[in-house]
């Protein structure tokens, strides 16, 4: 079955930035005024960052979907942990987030606050980051209304129930989108932006080693396919930074 088109992922991501966002009037040019370099700044910290690593869209992109997917798009997800504290960032879903998502949020920000000092919430760094970095990889343009307010909590035990994870059943899956205003269609539609980054071998392991009696792998998966990634994966208990693209032939393009 093909993915869904990218003229309906965009509009799932547009959805997604209306998630409890904030109380104050979004807009598209709501930094027009008060931080007129927005734009530009954010344009050429992104383009060297996505050169640098070219991880970053994917990371970014999961980063603000776990970030919107719990409490709506208001930055919680980049709350840092202290002494006193946990943050959304020490659930176990989320410990896998790569770094250089994080990494490209700080030197936005940064530059952001020596421009325009308090003006710009991290909320709408993240999303307009997802927003450009899709695009920068070969993904459709939405529009970013802005104006998000910046949560000052982050609680991680309400993460894991708000998450989708790797071994979910389906119809939790289907109920968990469901609670969230998604169809199923949409659903699989969201699940498409996997057609960038990679996910950990331990995600999957339990597919391709050792899965019954009669099989060592997932008879559903393709044998080909299947023993291609029980050899890229085979000392992933040794180092679990294992990993494999999602997309084996466009690994770094947003396609269908």
């Amino acid at each position: 079955m093909a993915f869904p088109n990218l003229v309906l992922l965009f509009k799932l991501f547009s959805f997604l930035l209306l998630f409890r966002s904030t109380q104050s009037k979004l807009s598209a040019d709501y930094y027009n005024k008060t931080c007129p370099k927005f734009q530009n700044i954010m344009q050429t910290i992104l383009a060297e960052k996505q050169l640098s690593a070219p991880t970053t869209a994917a990371a970014t992109l999961r980063v603000f979907f776990h970030d919107c997917f719990v409490n709506g798009c208001d930055s919680s997800m980049l709350i840092a942990s202290n002494a006193f504290n946990k943050s959304e960032r020490d659930a176990n879903v989320n410990l896998s987030v790569a770094g250089d998502a994080f990494d490209l949020i700080t030197r936005v920000k940064t530059a952001l606050e020596l421009e325009c000092p308090g003006v710009v919430s991290c909320s709408d760094i993240l999303a307009v980051s997802a927003r450009d970095l899709v695009v920068m990889v070969g993904g459709p343009f939405y529009e970013v209304v802005l104006g998000r307010k910046d949560s000052r909590e982050s609680n991680p035990s309400i993460v894991d129930k708000n998450l989708p994870k790797a071994l979910t059943p389906m119809n939790e899956l289907l109920s968990l989108f469901s609670s969230k205003g998604f169809s199923a269609e949409e659903m699989v539609a969201l699940v498409g932006a996997h057609t960038i980054g990679f996910s950990h071998c331990e995600e999957f392991a339990n597919r391709i080693f050792n899965f019954s009696k009669t099989s060592e792998f997932d008879p559903a998966y393709n044998p080909v396919f299947a023993q291609g990634l029980r050899k890229l994966c085979a000392n992933y208990t040794k180092s679990p930074a294992m990993s494999a693209f999602n997309d084996v032939y466009t690994p770094g393009k947003f396609d269908n």
